[in-house]
């Protein structure tokens, strides 16, 4: 999934996976989103990337998943 929002700090993409990792307020968010996203992904035996070229620039979110029967 690629988007053009407000993309990602660089130094922020290899914390966005990690839970209560939130760039927002407090009282804001809770930084749990991504983390239950890799979690499950992860159980069903795939992986999830995140890549940005930098604030402003949006974002590109990949998802891998095994395929059924193999």
């Amino acid at each position: 999934v690629r988007d053009t929002g407000c993309g990602v700090n660089p130094q922020n993409l290899p914390k966005l996976f990690q839970p209560f990792f939130t760039t927002k307020a407090a009282g804001e968010g809770t930084g749990m989103g991504l983390a239950v996203v890799q979690k499950l992904v992860e159980e069903m035996q795939g992986s999830v990337f995140a890549d940005s070229p930098g604030v402003g620039q949006g974002a590109t979110f990949t998802l891998r998943l095994k395929a059924a029967g193999g």
